[in-house]
């Protein structure tokens, strides 16, 4: 590629990031909080609160599920983070990591008319945060923790999953996998591979890779064609610093066939994937390294803000699929298009927990979407704009979770479609509303 053109595309590359140092002052954060109910008048507070809402406290306090009507408890989820994986970016502490969480709630809220409230902690014991998370949950209808360190948010995760009522996941594990699962299933059909027989290499051992060799698994990959490489090399059972971790001992013990060592070039030798998510590049991955792979090989880089190996250079090195978690690169493989459509489905039918058979249907749902609208190297997962999705993608999820009886509420797939994309539309009108009328400003 002619320096001139890369120079150009690397500078595109950048002006996201230079036009969100402008705007984010400007605005001074993406959410605030806004009224649902009417006021004809200052005589009205004397229903929305003293004296006339001691009647539903009442009512609450003689039912406790009567608080899900009551309140928009059952429409609000808390996004929890301590800030120390934030991005690609580490651990940058609480209030650093402020805007990532303020940009999780405008996309929670835009893509799936759900109110998620960021909550940042000033402490990373491991205890503390489940603690904090058990005292809060009357409060919400779900808790997504966020860009929470490896090998703590495993424990924080599981521990909270098996002791609170509501659903409780780890973006960066199941939302991370759900997507990335969504994009290969395509991706393989693109290049006329069968998915279950893929050899993949799995780049980085952090929560969403971890989560990912289950979830492969369960979606039909055999696990045996599954190589993962840590910041030491590929794990097998012969590296013995690996005994004393729970997480990726299992991991030796369960892939990896063939005892492969070696780092990234010896695992991208011969396989038909590469799903990094590791560290930011560019450099993580060479070129030359891709051009081992098998034919047309299927590039997921997904490091943020910067892939592991830019798109361009994965092509140029032979790469029928590239894939990236950036909105300015096509096939974005982002969370983005997994959590607001699940935690929407997963509300409407009061789901007692996320279910990696629910995080699957999303999946499914996803991939599905997007063959329907026609597959091609640049179009292997919908785009965020794809506003039907959402709602189609949460009536896959309350399906998946009334099958699996962890629905406290039994509707119809259609009801539940229905009603997700009256939500949804509701929300983006709101937002185009308060544009039009100027209450939200035009960016400069």
């Amino acid at each position: 590629m002619p320096e001139k053109n890369r120079s150009e595309l690397e500078k595109a590359a950048q002006k996201p990031g230079e036009d969100a140092l402008k705007l984010h002052p400007f605005y001074k954060g993406k959410i605030e909080t806004m009224l649902k109910c009417s006021i004809r008048s200052f005589d009205d507070f004397a229903i929305w609160y003293s004296p006339g809402v001691a009647a539903p406290c009442k009512d609450i306090s003689n039912n406790k599920e009567k608080v899900f009507e009551h309140t928009n408890r059952g429409n609000s989820i808390a996004i929890v983070s301590d800030g120390t994986r934030v991005l690609g970016l580490g651990d940058i502490g609480p209030e650093a990591g402020l805007p990532v969480m303020e940009g999780k709630a405008l996309l929670f809220k835009y893509l799936g008319g759900v109110d998620a409230v960021p909550i940042m902690l000033d402490t990373k014991d491991k205890d503390e945060i489940i603690r904090f998370c058990k005292i809060i949950a009357p409060t919400f209808g779900g808790i997504n923790l966020e860009d929470i360190a490896s090998p703590k948010c495993f424990d924080i995760l599981s521990e909270l999953q098996q002791t609170l009522p509501i659903p409780v996941w780890h973006d960066d594990q199941q939302g991370t996998a759900l997507v990335v699962i969504a994009g290969m299933i395509n991706a393989a059909k693109f290049v006329n591979k069968r998915f279950d027989t893929l050899k993949i290499s799995l780049i980085g051992s952090g929560a969403a890779n971890v989560a990912l060799v289950r979830l492969l698994a369960k979606a039909g990959v055999d696990i045996n064609n599954i190589v993962v490489v840590d910041s030491r090399g590929i794990i097998n059972l012969n590296r013995e610093d690996l005994k004393n971790n729970p997480v990726k001992w299992n991991i030796a013990q369960t892939t990896n066939k063939s005892q492969i060592a070696g780092g990234i070039k010896e695992s991208l030798q011969d396989v038909d994937a590469c799903i990094a998510l590791s560290k930011p590049g560019p450099g993580v991955i060479e070129g030359s390294w891709i051009k081992e792979m098998s034919d047309s090989p299927i590039v997921f880089a997904c490091a943020n803000p910067v892939p592991e190996i830019w798109p361009w250079d994965a092509k140029n090195a032979g790469a029928a699929i590239v894939a990236t978690g950036r909105s300015d690169f096509p096939n974005q493989v982002n969370n983005s298009l997994g959590f607001p459509g699940l935690f929407r489905g997963a509300l409407d039918v009061r789901a007692l927990k996320l279910t990696d058979g629910m995080c699957l249907a999303a999946a499914s749902e996803i991939a599905s979407y997007a063959e329907k609208t026609g597959l091609s190297e640049t179009h292997i997962v919908p785009t965020m704009d794809a506003l039907e999705l959402f709602a189609h993608e949460a009536a896959a999820v309350a399906m998946k979770a009334i099958e699996e009886g962890v629905a406290q509420i039994k509707l119809d797939k259609s009801e539940v479609y229905e009603n997700a994309l009256e939500i949804i539309k509701r929300s983006r009108n709101i937002t185009r509303s308060q544009m039009d009328l100027g209450f939200i400003k035009p960016a400069p």
